[in-house]
């Protein structure tokens, strides 16, 4: 393998930061939406019962996942013609219009119909640019990693993610202090999105002084067209479709752990609104920790059993462990559970997110890549939210959560085990020394 100089180390992690920084906007935006889904049910969609109202807002945060498959495919096509530095302009151009749409709109007392209209709009915006968003990232780390380092240059993409996550939680701690309860359901949720505002010159900036990855450019002058790439799109279906099952169990796992546990703790569990925004802070903390752990182990050990492993201890433990939270709630036990839960996903999603860019073939990897994840996204893990509040209100069982991630485990295993199939262990080692001997 070979070794990079302290300047070329530098310009490495640099080239991460700069990608990965517009995921971070986009996980942002998600997050705020569904820490603060009360307060923008109550401001956006007028109704006589709270749980109508909650359940549209999940339903407007769960609409915008519903354009990340249209997204994947148009964007996608575009990236892996164009490159992966203008695609990557462009959906950052794209999350900026729909972070602003959102922030700015008055709610339903001033505006009415038209409010509820153009708040959906802008998440339909945010979630088009956003089916490709992961997809492009992780194609670009993966292009730019050093030999046998895939895995842990890949885990970055969803590490971003995490300090979304970290930064949502730590202004919802703060705001929580100084906003009353009252004031927050008024105009207090809003703050976040302001700054997530603020935060758009400076990222695009970062973005702006990315280059083009050195493997895309070898085969520019045989890049396919936009239709070559569609077409080829269609003839690799079945591998579509194992990414988009393989995928499920971190997309559920993930919306659970992050943007619905505030959510969860308060309107379930009965916590204080704190508490459920400590955790979810612990929660980016911990992901952040496994995600580039995991990945490089991925690296070492291969990626099928990491896939195995974990979509087996989900399985098993995810009932069982909600059941033991609502059995008695309170912090301590919300923390254990969801830390569980956070090894889980980040352990799991640390070795995915590389496997998928590798089981993808090269000229429709970004739009293959994003295709899977947005399918997944949008029928499962983006409705996370509106599938779980759906389930307890129905069922009254407050653990039922477990069995809608059980359902995304058994997904996600039947994948893997189909992803290598016909590639077995030895033969996935020596793919991975070939890589690192490049």
């Amino acid at each position: 393998m070979a070794t990079l100089s302290a300047e070329q180390r530098k310009e490495q992690i640099w080239s991460v930061i700069r990608v990965s920084s517009g995921n971070f906007l986009e996980m942002y935006d998600f997050f705020v939406f569904g820490y603060y889904a009360v307060a923008i049910g109550k401001a956006f969609f007028p109704s006589g019962s709270d749980f109508a109202q909650l359940m549209l807002a999940f339903m407007t945060f769960g609409a915008g996942f519903l354009m990340r498959p249209l997204g994947g495919i148009v964007l996608g096509a575009y990236i892996d013609h164009y490159g992966r530095r203008n695609g990557l302009m462009l959906t950052l151009a794209l999350m900026a219009v729909g972070t602003l749409s959102i922030a700015l709109v008055p709610g339903y007392a001033t505006l009415g119909v038209w409010a509820p209209i153009i708040v959906v709009m802008g998440r339909l915006i945010q979630g088009f640019s956003a089916g490709v968003e992961l997809g492009g990232v992780s194609v670009y780390l993966a292009e730019i990693a050093t030999p046998g380092h895939k895995g842990f240059y890949v885990s970055w993409q969803s590490g971003s993610q995490q300090v979304a996550v970290i930064l949502v939680a730590l202004l919802g701690v703060w705001l929580a202090t100084v906003v009353s309860p009252e004031d927050m359901l008024q105009w207090g949720w809003r703050i976040p999105f302001l700054i997530g505002c603020l935060i758009i010159p400076l990222l695009f900036i970062l973005r702006s002084s990315l280059r083009e990855t050195e493997e895309f450019e070898k085969r520019r002058h045989a890049v396919p067209s936009t239709s070559e790439i569609l077409l080829r799109l269609m003839q690799n279906w079945q591998v579509v479709i194992i990414g988009m099952l393989m995928v499920t169990m971190t997309t559920v796992s993930f919306y659970f752990i992050t943007a619905y546990t505030p959510t969860f703790g308060r309107e379930v569990l009965k916590l204080s609104a704190t508490d459920g925004l400590v955790v979810t802070l612990c929660v980016g903390i911990s992901n952040l920790f496994w995600l580039p752990v995991m990945g490089a182990a991925s690296d070492k050990v291969g990626r099928r059993p990491v896939l195995i492993t974990f979509t087996v201890l989900m399985f098993v433990t995810a009932y069982p462990a909600l059941s033991w939270l609502v059995g008695a709630p309170s912090f301590s036990r919300l923390l254990i559970v969801e830390l569980w839960l956070s090894f889980l996903y980040a352990s799991y999603n640390g070795a995915m997110v590389v496997a998928l860019t590798e089981i993808i073939p090269l000229h429709v990897r970004t739009s293959g890549f994003a295709l899977a994840y947005s399918l997944a996204t949008a029928l499962f893990g983006g409705f996370t939210p509106a599938v779980v509040t759906a389930l307890i209100e129905a069922t009254g069982n407050r653990a039922v959560a477990g069995l809608w991630l059980m359902f995304a485990a058994a997904c996600s295993l039947l994948a893997a085990l189909l992803a290598y199939r016909k590639v077995g262990e030895a033969e996935h080692a020596q793919a991975v020394s070939a890589e690192a001997a490049r």
